[in-house]
């Protein structure tokens, strides 16, 4: 069976997030009103072959754990869908 896994990989919430003060600040300087937080993270979608999706799920996990994110800095969740 074919899945697609779409995954996001967010900064920890405890940590600064440079990117998205620059862009809060930003928005600020321009004239925007009410911004408040801006966190930026990672979007990324992967097409997987699996037997069902619990074996997809757990190969999509270890992969966001060994490969995609930092778990120091960075958490990540997922769906998978079938295509």
């Amino acid at each position: 069976m074919r899945f697609i896994a779409e995954i996001d990989i967010m900064p920890l919430k405890a940590l600064l997030d440079p990117q998205g003060e620059a862009v809060k600040n930003s928005a600020l300087k321009s004239g925007y009103k009410g911004i408040g937080s801006v966190r930026i993270g990672k979007h990324i979608e992967i097409e997987i072959e699996a037997a069902d999706k619990e074996k997809a799920e757990k190969e999509i996990d270890k992969l966001c754990e060994k490969l995609l994110s930092n778990p120091i800095i960075e958490s990540y969740n997922f769906k998978i869908n079938k295509i």
